[in-house]
């Protein structure tokens, strides 16, 4: 994808940063020194498996190590490892010429045998690729020449380019690192074309990478980068206060480190800046309209427990404001989705009312709603490691009480979460949307993957006709006909209520107040690095 960012994002990675042009543990304030030439980073969770085309490893670490053949920019889809490329008029055949000063970190030379042999690397896991409906276009990648390699679809695809773009699977790793010919086993190896390479990693501890100084953009500045495995909350902002750390940023999960008063409190100081993206992507309750034994199943129950979320308090109480409330399941500056939908705001009578009609009585002796013998009960779960999930859980628990839905609270891992999702063995969860260069097409797609939001939405009456719209608008030419069909995608979830709206998130990051050319990319989950420095000041 995009070389690089985070979000939510996005990490690990230690080897402590001892500031020792400012003993006392504050953030430096002056570059030139060796030290001052490092960051280290607070991640909630380990990098992981660093394989590119699989999905267990941390997206920001990722971007820092491997490249796509093109970026994803505010001002469109402009050229990375590949110089230029043309597309054919039928839509199907697209050709790159690819950047001839291009080596992997292990010295491999990158060309069109290397694309064309991680192209088909991925290709040949194409199941484990679903969400990204690239992967079921794809016919052959064909080496021309050298430097020049081409990509034949079976039709046209319109979101191409920006899937190819995406942080993964469409990167490219050193073909040395295959394992069988491929990477779907495994790899034996770490070396992107990125500007920094992998160079230590002990598991839950940390993980260090080092600029690649023969980086064909240009050695980075910054020349070692460490993230440090720490739980969020108090352990970090200890961590911070020392010394210990000095950068964070919400990670690819959408989760801060830290909460907002924490970061402003750092802020205060002077040593620190507090950098925020503009709004990314919306932070959602997913339900699981598949389980049929249980009230989450029926259209009143989620719709209710919609009315029943206060997100203007949550934005300001919670968010202080950073996170704006979100009324759906896209902003409107997000492509196709400035779609006129019915407002469900906060009203709980609206909510008892629903819920009523539905055949749900409040007991008075009762916590929880009844009907047929059953309780209006339902598990919510939420990252445990996020700094707000659960603050927001609880609140959120406290209002449905009001309408009679009982919510049984449980954190758990990212992961965990994940599996909960793809195996459907959930009612309610946290989640967000994939983000400005996914959405809406990456997530839309999702909605019918098994291993993402099927479960989701295959247990709502209109779910076929859901289905139906997302294949053809994934393949439509005609820009009227796109904006038609979106608007159709977006009013079936919206009126069905299984994704539940609660604020637009943003990235975050805390830095030393002395770093320069702190920017962000379309994607959430990757930060350019290589783009920051340390101000020079003289003593």
């Amino acid at each position: 994808m995009t070389r690089s960012m985070a979000c939510f994002l996005c990490l690990s990675i230690v080897s402590m940063l001892l500031l020792t042009s400012c003993s006392d543990g504050k953030a430096a304030t002056a570059g030139g020194t060796k030290q001052e030439q490092e960051l280290a980073y607070a991640t909630a969770e380990d990098i992981n498996d660093m394989n590119p085309h699989l999905y267990l490893g941390s997206l920001p670490a990722q971007g820092m190590v491997y490249e796509s053949l093109v970026e994803n920019t505010e001002d469109g889809i402009k050229p990375l490892l590949a110089e230029s490329w043309d597309v054919s008029k039928d839509g199907k055949v697209y050709t790159f010429d690819l950047r001839k000063d291009v080596s992997f970190h292990d010295g491999a030379p990158f060309n069109a045998e290397a694309v064309k042999k991680n192209i088909d690397a991925v290709q040949d896991n194409a199941s484990r690729h679903a969400w990204i409906k690239l992967s079921s276009k794809i016919v052959s990648c064909n080496v021309r020449d050298a430097y020049t390699v081409e990509l034949v679809l079976s039709e046209p695809y319109y979101p191409t380019l920006l899937e190819l773009s995406m942080t993964r699977p469409y990167v490219f790793i050193s073909p040395n690192d295959f394992q069988n010919g491929g990477t779907k086993d495994g790899v034996s190896g770490f070396h992107g074309t990125g500007p920094y390479q992998l160079s230590e990693h002990k598991t839950d501890q940390y993980a260090t990478f080092t600029a690649n100084g023969k980086y064909w953009g240009g050695a980075p500045s910054i020349k070692k980068i460490t993230a440090k495995v720490l739980p969020a909350g108090e352990t970090t902002y200890l961590a911070l206060q020392k010394g210990e750390v000095n950068f964070i940023f919400t990670d690819d999960r959408g989760v801060d480190s830290i909460d907002v008063e924490a970061m402003n409190q750092l802020a205060d100081t002077g040593d620190y800046q507090l950098v925020r993206s503009k709004a990314v992507n919306t932070k959602i309750i997913v339900a699981n309209s598949s389980k049929s034994d249980s009230p989450v199943h029926e259209t009143a129950v989620r719709q209710a427990l919609w009315h029943a979320i206060d997100r203007e308090t949550i934005s300001k109480a919670i968010f202080h404001g950073t996170e704006a409330a979100a009324n759906t399941l896209f902003s409107a500056n997000v492509n196709y989705a400035n779609v006129q939908l019915k407002v469900r705001g906060y009203d709980l009578e609206k909510a008892k009312s629903l819920l009523e009609q539905a055949g749900w009585v409040q007991a008075s002796n009762s916590e929880a709603r009844m009907k047929a013998g059953s309780k209006l009960a339902m598990k919510l779960y939420y990252d445990a490691n996020s700094s707000t999930q659960k603050t927001e859980a609880e609140f959120i628990q406290n209002t449905a009480e009001k309408i009679g839905i009982q919510l049984a609270l449980i954190g758990e891992q990212s992961s965990s979460l994940a599996t909960r999702r793809a195996t459907g063995d959930y009612e309610l969860l946290f989640n967000q949307t994939w983000g400005l260069a996914y959405d809406p097409q990456s997530t839309v797609a999702s909605f019918a993957s098994e291993a993402a939001y099927y479960h989701t939405t295959s247990g709502i009456a209109r779910a076929d006709e859901l289905y139906n719209k997302i294949d053809e608008v994934i393949v439509s030419e005609d820009e009227k006909a796109r904006k038609s069909l979106y608007a159709d995608i977006l009013d079936i979830v919206h009126e069905e209520a299984v994704f539940i709206p609660i604020t637009n998130g943003s990235v975050s990051i805390i830095a030393p107040s002395s770093l320069q050319g702190i920017s962000f990319e379309q994607t959430q989950y990757e930060l350019p690095f290589e783009r920051m420095h340390f101000q020079q000041n003289d003593y």
